[in-house]
């Protein structure tokens, strides 16, 4: 359990009402559920923005987001969000996606939703998934990739990292799907730009009343998200994700997520990876 600093010390007044009031307003903006321990978090992340904003107490700046200052609430949200990600993390999964991809074949256009794309390293790790499922770099695949902070979206269109970033890939990977920086890039890598073409990024709440989401998905990659909110926020989600997915399509979810409170949507097929209910799968075949 992480040490409390004596709030006698903090650079700036943090009350537990403060805690309290930012436990509401990022519940109430994005569904992230935040529980007791992580107010020396919150109280490190928001300390950037007093600094940056010039604001001298919590109160004042909680006052501002709760005037809706909209520049500030993205500042906000996107401090309160955490991006822990690697390319193909969760190895199984896109071994399992490679067959999934190489089944649907050319029967139609694929469309992959990663609904919470990070700094990108997980929807171009489904790019090259596609790249090789069809031994092309111009596979029938279209990814939409989305995220609540603007931020890692930014990151991730651009396609550069840190070539500590892709060290676990083999060589092979690295040589065939990126482009080593030289010069003043020595030291980073860049994603190829076919790898670019495959994916739309987007901001999205996964909250919002309607998602930009207009083609049937066929993959929902899902993965570590669904932690942050409580289970009523997470049914209201899955609930929206169903009538979206074609009714062979799959759910991909965390290592630590169930999503047993969903049967009626979706039912578990393997490790960590859903498909629809059986009644809404007969819906929606009935549907196509």
């Amino acid at each position: 359990m992480a040490e409390m600093k004596d709030p006698s010390l903090r650079e700036f007044h943090f009350t537990s009402q403060d805690f309290q009031r930012v436990c509401k307003l990022i519940y109430d903006h994005a569904g992230i559920s935040l529980s007791a321990s992580k107010q020396e978090l919150v109280y490190s992340r928001l300390s950037r923005r007093l600094r940056a904003t010039g604001i001298k107490t919590f109160a004042e700046y909680l006052k501002l987001l709760e005037q809706n200052d909209v520049a500030e609430w993205e500042a906000f949200a996107n401090s309160l969000t955490t991006n822990l990600t690697s390319f193909f993390r969760e190895h199984h999964h896109f071994s399992l996606l490679a067959e999934q991809l190489k089944k649907i074949g050319n029967s139609h256009p694929i469309v992959i939703w990663c609904s919470a794309s990070s700094t990108g390293e997980e929807p171009y790790s489904i790019a090259m998934t596609a790249v090789d499922a069809f031994n092309s770099f111009t596979p029938p695949v279209k990814i939409i990739a989305t995220d609540l902070d603007t931020n890692v979206l930014d990151t991730a269109r651009r396609g550069v990292y840190a070539m500590d970033r892709v060290e676990k890939m083999n060589d092979a990977l690295i040589k065939r799907f990126f482009f080593k920086g030289t010069g003043a890039q020595e030291g980073f890598v860049k994603v190829r730009p076919e790898l670019q073409n495959m994916i739309t990024f987007r901001k999205l709440n996964l909250l919002d009343a309607t998602w930009p989401i207009r083609d049937k998905v066929d993959v929902i990659f899902c993965r570590n998200v669904m932690i942050y909110f409580d289970k009523e926020t997470q049914l209201a989600i899955l609930k929206k994700m169903a009538p979206i997915m074609r009714p062979e399509g799959l759910l991909y979810a965390g290592h630590s997520e169930n999503f047993y409170q969903a049967e009626a949507y979706f039912r578990l097929r393997g490790k960590t990876v859903y498909e629809l209910s059986p009644q809404l799968k007969a819906a929606q075949a009935d549907k196509s």
